[in-house]
């Protein structure tokens, strides 16, 4: 079956998942916190048309974009060295499997005493949770580059910078785009729960003012366009994934 077809398929579950929730919220489930997706569907609409919305998304989007360039950058430069350069590795792997683990909300009390609760700290945040998943996946894809391309290069007395960057790295990149894809999520991900925490603008601040307003309709219809940014997002990331990787897609 074509891969449309399965697209196809996968929106009209989701389409079924939203007439199930009309219907629960039209019958058996009588609540004001559970609208039916109609009248959210409305409040998403006049929050998009006043332009409360799009400055609350576009809040955050710039926040988790810089914070994922800095930290996918600094996660290819480092995994790369880690994984070309023993000595590198020797340096930074005990640190790195230390601070690895530390869960996210952990860090944020100490970087607010640090840095204060404006767009620095948050995209610190960020950076820091995109910077693992490249890092490890830099250091993996840097270390599965064949012994016969490296063997090439020093046969041809290729200097060690050229041989980084023009043997290992492009060899490194089905890696390093699965960890920039698997990064793109988590940074999503940690600027709501940042903005949540200590926000004053943003997504997650935006949430919460909704949930303590009894404002369930919009915060639902920001809820439904947090998911729509993330899928957006991904097919994004997909569309780069490909143009990077052509050649390894068409050896695939």
């Amino acid at each position: 079956m074509p891969r449309k077809s399965y697209r196809v398929f996968g929106f009209l579950f989701v389409a079924a998942l939203l007439v199930l929730w009309e219907v629960s919220a039209r019958t058996w489930v009588s609540s004001q916190n559970w609208p039916p997706v109609t009248k959210v569907f409305v409040a998403g609409g006049a929050g998009v048309m006043t332009g409360e919305l799009p400055r609350v998304f576009l809040s955050s989007l710039w926040r988790m974009l810089a914070g994922f360039a800095a930290g996918a950058s600094l996660g290819v430069a480092i995994g790369l060295l880690m994984g070309r350069f023993r000595v590198v590795n020797s340096a930074l792997d005990t640190l790195v499997e230390l601070v690895r683990p530390i869960p996210i909300p952990a860090i944020v009390p100490p970087l607010i005493l640090l840095l204060g609760i404006d767009a620095t700290m948050k995209i610190t945040i960020v950076a820091f949770a995109t910077f693992f998943p490249v890092l490890v996946n830099t250091i993996s894809g840097v270390r599965s580059v064949e012994k016969t391309a490296l063997d090439v290069a020093r046969t041809f007395h290729v200097p060690p910078a050229r041989t980084l960057f023009r043997v290992v790295l492009p060899a490194a990149m089905p890696y390093i785009m699965v960890g920039l894809r698997t990064s793109l999520a988590l940074a999503l991900i940690v600027t709501v729960v940042a903005e949540m925490i200590a926000g004053s603008e943003g997504i997650g601040y935006y949430l919460m003012t909704m949930q303590f307003a009894m404002r369930a309709g919009d915060m639902y219809a920001a809820i439904l366009l947090l998911a729509l940014l993330g899928y957006v997002l991904n097919l994004l990331m997909l569309a780069v994934e490909k143009r990077v990787l052509h050649w390894f897609q068409r050896a695939g």
